[in-house]
């Protein structure tokens, strides 16, 4: 039984944490996690991923065995397909994918300057001069598109979404039109956790003549996606939060392959060139998505990965998003029980169908109070102006574990007041 929290906790919340982890068919899952076993409670999963304690195996067996076994043969063996391999691996047990449309590569921004490049090449009409973005999203995001605009002499449209929950399809239409080129989003908001209606967004992109690039930062391994069923245009995410694939593992790209043919991205590479190894003069994409690839791959970070995808597929993400949403709204009714009262403002959505897996809460003393719950073994993240994110990593995160840490934000506002 996990420990409980400070003396002074209430009883019936602790009985139903403990409740609901005996209750929770993922529970088993937390012990192929590095650290999970202690009393630490990890509420930073929404930014980088506890190691499965299978990565240390792998990658050592990879040291020995294929790097330090097979040398430079490992390239011809099997590394060079890795970014495709494990692409359609992501793609299927995340993403929603069929074969062929998902590459591992570079890191998100990269990615993503890549994909929105490739979008407006491929919507080929020079009377649509706008790309739609919103003020929330992630600053990468922000910053690509603003200096995309310079380089093509693009004109900036920006929805202003409301902080604490995120852009709507409504919102869309508004600020979609004959001009609009591409719109670029992401599934979840990076400070509220707002979840994005990305089908019916991606129907009003495409019902304006537009194309769509989504962030997937913060969704993929949390939610249910289906970028397919959506007809999503492109996808770029990361995999070190929810993926469990370790500091700047590398990212991923998705492009539909109704776009594929004929499609290039802007940054030419030895590694996306049609025949990599003849090193001859001139460039012709390699066909197909491994097109998208440009420099060589990273291939510790995509092994590292390889052991979550395989516990995805083994779950499936229509039970990791089920216990998302329990995670996330036993961290409500915490914060409405403990914090609330304290002056804590709740800015993510309520409807947990409208949140992923993370919940924001805001308070002035948050700035300074952060570095304290770090030295106590409490680690969420803080979000300025005055916010704290709790991320719940649903494979990795008991709800005992929730219980603590929010249990000690209270008493440091407590001993504050």
């Amino acid at each position: 039984m996990p420990a409980p929290g400070p003396a002074g906790d209430n009883t019936a919340l602790w009985q139903r944490a403990l409740d609901l982890d005996a209750a929770d068919p993922l529970a088993g899952y937390r012990d192929h996690f590095i650290g999970a076993e202690s009393e630490l409670c990890y509420l930073d999963g929404n930014s980088l991923g506890r190691p499965l304690k299978r990565t240390a195996d792998d990658i050592a067996s990879f040291i020995k065995d294929s790097w330090g076994g097979r040398l430079i043969r490992g390239w011809d063996e099997e590394w060079l397909e890795l970014p495709q391999s494990i692409g359609d691996q992501l793609g299927r047990a995340v993403l929603g994918a069929a074969p062929g449309q998902t590459i591992i590569a570079d890191s998100t921004t990269v990615v993503l300057y890549k994909l929105i490049r490739a979008a407006l090449a491929a919507v080929g009409d020079r009377a649509r001069t706008e790309i739609v973005l919103d003020t929330e999203n992630f600053p990468t995001d922000r910053y690509l598109v603003e200096g995309i605009a310079r380089e093509e002499g693009l004109t900036l449209r920006w929805i202003e979404p409301d902080p604490a929950a995120g852009v709507t399809v409504d919102q869309v239409r508004a600020a979609t039109g004959p001009a609009t080129a591409v719109v670029v989003l992401s599934q979840i908001a990076y400070r509220s956790g707002f979840l994005a209606d990305l089908p019916g967004i991606t129907a009003a992109v495409h019902d304006a003549g537009a194309l769509v690039v989504w962030d997937l930062c913060h969704s993929a391994g949390s939610v249910e996606i289906g970028l397919d069923a959506a007809d999503v245009d492109f996808a770029a995410g990361c995999t070190y939060k929810y993926l469990n694939g370790g500091p700047g593992s590398p990212a991923f790209g998705y492009v539909n392959a109704r776009h594929l043919p004929g499609l290039q991205q802007p940054i030419w590479g030895w590694m996306g060139r049609k025949d990599a190894f003849e090193m001859g003069p001139g460039y012709q994409a390699a066909a197909g998505i491994r097109g998208f690839l440009s420099g060589t791959p990273a291939v510790f970070g995509m092994l590292a990965m390889r052991g979550t995808l395989d516990l995805l597929e083994e779950t499936g993400m229509a039970a990791v998003r089920e216990k998302s949403r329990q995670l996330t709204a036993f961290a409500v009714e915490l914060h409405d029980a403990w914090l609330e009262p304290a002056g804590v403002r709740l800015s993510t959505p309520r409807d947990p169908e409208r949140r992923g897996s993370h919940i924001t809460v805001d308070h002035p003393s948050f700035r300074g109070m952060t570095a304290a719950l770090w030295e106590q073994d409490v680690i969420p993240d803080f979000r300025a102006p005055q916010g704290i994110r709790i991320g719940l990593s649903p494979l990795s995160t008991s709800f005992a574990e929730v219980y603590r840490g929010v249990a000690a934000i209270r008493e440091l506002l407590a001993s504050e007041q």
